[in-house]
């Protein structure tokens, strides 16, 4: 009863547009949900049938590449990413993880997959922020499909500018050789998952892509929350 009078006088707000969340809603109100741009990358896989999967060809050799939603400017997703990487929201992190990663175990992906590896923040970065949103969502994503995160083996080693206004040439040259494998023997071999919150032109997770497979990782396959 104390939960349902907190509810009636502090209501919780959706993520997605700031109204308050009914009983039983969780982070997102189910006309959000309703509404989300849902992806169906899962559908053809590695295919070429698959547009997140074309956008890797001829640059880093990628298993499956896969994201949840479809970026919109000044839409309900980049409300979510705000909330998530900005505002502290790490459970929804873990919530938008655990919503896909049930998607990609009913396509029995989660067979695929060795290792969850979240593309790492800088010291300095992680240390202002207080957490790494890619973490979150990976989190999610290893609960629901039973794969062990590791999220020690990847570190940024150069704290880059932002990559918000950068062209892909430029933002490629921005994290070209900023990523090191610390811990080698625990990716040895292994097909990783590698998880960030969005993808735009791809850089970021090429350049991991790179460090990973330089290290000894037998397979790379992508996952991300949106793609732009």
């Amino acid at each position: 009863m104390f939960q349902d009078l907190l509810a009636l006088f502090f209501p919780e707000s959706c993520y997605a547009c700031n109204g308050a969340l009914a009983r039983g809603e969780k982070f997102i109100c189910t006309n959000c949900n309703i509404k989300l741009p849902y992806t169906d990358f899962h559908e053809y896989g590695g295919t070429e049938l698959n547009p997140l999967q074309r956008r890797f060809w001829g640059k880093v050799p990628v298993r499956f590449a896969f994201s949840y939603l479809y970026f919109q400017s000044k839409g309900s997703v980049q409300r979510l990413l705000h909330q998530l990487k900005y505002k502290g929201a790490k459970e929804l992190g873990e919530h938008l993880g655990k919503r896909y990663g049930s998607i990609l175990q009913e396509y029995h992906y989660h067979e695929q997959f060795d290792l969850i590896v979240p593309v790492p923040l800088h010291k300095y970065k992680l240390r202002k922020r207080g957490y790494n949103q890619s973490e979150h969502f990976a989190l999610g994503l290893a609960v629901v499909m039973d794969v062990p995160l590791k999220a020690n083996v990847l570190v940024r080693t150069i704290n880059t500018t932002t990559q918000t206004h950068k062209d892909r040439y430029n933002r490629w040259q921005n994290v070209e050789q900023v990523f090191e494998v610390v811990k080698p023997e625990l990716i040895k071999d292994k097909h990783i998952l590698i998880v960030d919150d969005v993808l735009t032109t791809g850089a970021t997770l090429e350049a991991c892509a790179v460090a990973l497979l330089n290290a000894g990782a037998s397979e790379i396959s992508i996952a991300t929350i949106a793609a732009a």
